[in-house]
C-alpha cells in the first residue's frame, strides 16, 4: 500500500461520525498520556486504537474489547502475560503496546509509518488482497465495502460500521497537535 498517497487523498466521507468518534477519544486522552508517557508513541495511535477494539470502553482490553476482570481469550490470547486479573486498562495497555507490541521501541512515527502500523495492528489480510483495510480508511473514500467478519474469513459483501483510524488521526492532529 501506497500509504502517503491514500493519506495525501483521503477525504472524509462522513465528517459528524469522525468527529462524534474523535470526541470519544479525547475523553481518555489524560489515560492515554499516561501510558506513553516517556515513550514516543502518540497519545492518539493509542485512543484510535482502542477506539476500534472496544469503542473506548476503560473496562475492556484494548487488545481486543475481552473483558478485564480475565486474561484474554481473543487474538491476542493469554494476555497479560504477567498478573493475574482483574487487571486496570493501564496494565492491559502497556502489556498490548510496549511488551507485545513494542512500540515504544520505534522511533519514526510519520504518516506512512503510523498507517502501517495500524494496518499490521488489526491484520494485514487486506494488503495481501490488495485493497484498502476498513480499519484504516472507513468513512473516507478510499473504503465501501468488504470486511473480515472474523480471524480469516473475508466477506465481500459485509460493510464495516466503525470509523477508520486514519480519518481519526487526521481529525485528532488537525484539531489537538497540529501535525497536518
Amino acid at each position: 500500500m501506497n500509504y502517503q498517497f491514500l493519506w495525501d487523498n483521503m477525504i472524509i466521507s462522513s465528517i459528524e461520525e469522525v468527529e462524534q468518534a474523535a470526541q470519544l477519544i479525547l475523553k481518555g486522552k489524560d489515560i492515554y498520556e499516561e501510558i506513553v508517557k516517556d515513550t514516543k508513541v502518540p497519545w492518539w495511535f493509542i485512543g484510535v486504537t482502542h477506539y476500534r477494539e472496544s469503542t473506548c470502553k476503560f473496562n475492556k482490553h484494548p487488545h481486543n474489547g475481552d473483558p478485564l476482570s480475565k486474561k484474554t481469550t481473543h487474538v491476542p490470547a493469554g494476555r497479560p502475560i504477567k498478573g493475574n486479573p482483574p487487571f486496570t486498562f493501564i496494565e492491559s495497555a502497556k502489556d498490548l503496546y510496549f511488551s507485545l507490541k513494542k512500540y515504544d521501541t520505534y522511533e519514526d512515527w510519520n504518516i506512512p509509518s503510523i498507517l502501517y502500523r495500524l494496518e499490521a495492528f488489526n491484520g494485514m489480510g487486506y494488503s495481501k488482497r490488495n485493497i484498502p483495510s476498513p480499519y484504516l480508511w472507513n468513512k473516507t473514500n478510499h473504503y465501501k465495502i468488504g470486511k473480515y467478519s472474523s480471524d480469516g474469513v473475508y466477506d465481500p459483501n459485509l460493510v464495516d460500521k466503525q470509523v477508520g483510524t486514519a480519518p481519526l488521526v487526521r481529525m485528532l492532529t488537525d484539531k489537538t497537535l497540529g501535525l497536518v
